[in-house]
């Protein structure tokens, strides 16, 4: 009766965005329900950031927005408009692993690997706010990433092996 739910919601309305992903720019016609989690897999074509929850409550989706980690799946596209955005695939720098993603391979941080984009951009996130953290705050800073496969011992292990190679 009413044909397409997300068009009736939408009302059909199409937002242009403009939105620096990994240091490209992407210019894309977005509804303005997109989540930016969303938008990064599906405009711009990028898979590593995840969809766990849709609540916020995994941060399989973390990223970094401006230089601050966040959760993508708490913001819409049309809030990024203008932003400068980096995922798990733009950490590394002419084929060399971030000093985190090293450390998370070396310290054998992941099991199954869905948490470990989320998890890798949100600890680089801490370190940059808290480059040399103990183990109490490296626990704290990634209370809201959440793996079901680790038990967080290797994840701890290799956030401070990373903080002590900096």
């Amino acid at each position: 009766m009413f044909g397409n739910d997300a068009e009736l919601y939408t009302g059909g309305l199409k937002v242009k965005v403009s939105i620096t992903v990994n240091g490209k720019t992407h210019d894309s016609d977005v509804e303005p329900r997109t989540l930016l989690v969303h938008y990064i897999r599906e405009a711009v074509g990028l898979t590593g950031t995840n969809v766990g929850c849709d609540t916020s409550s995994c941060g399989a989706c973390t990223i970094h927005m401006n230089g601050e980690a966040v959760k993508s799946c708490t913001i819409l596209a049309v809030q990024a408009d203008g932003a400068r955005v980096t995922t798990i695939e733009g950490l590394a720098k002419d084929g060399v692993m971030h000093p985190m993603q090293t450390a998370f391979m070396e310290n054998h941080g992941l099991q199954c690997g869905y948490c470990t984009p989320g998890m890798v951009m949100a600890a680089v996130g801490l370190l940059n706010e808290n480059p040399k953290p103990t183990e109490e705050e490296v626990r704290m800073g990634l209370e809201g990433n959440l793996c079901r496969c680790t038990g967080y011992h290797n994840i701890v292990k290799s956030v401070l092996a990373a903080a002590s190679a900096k």
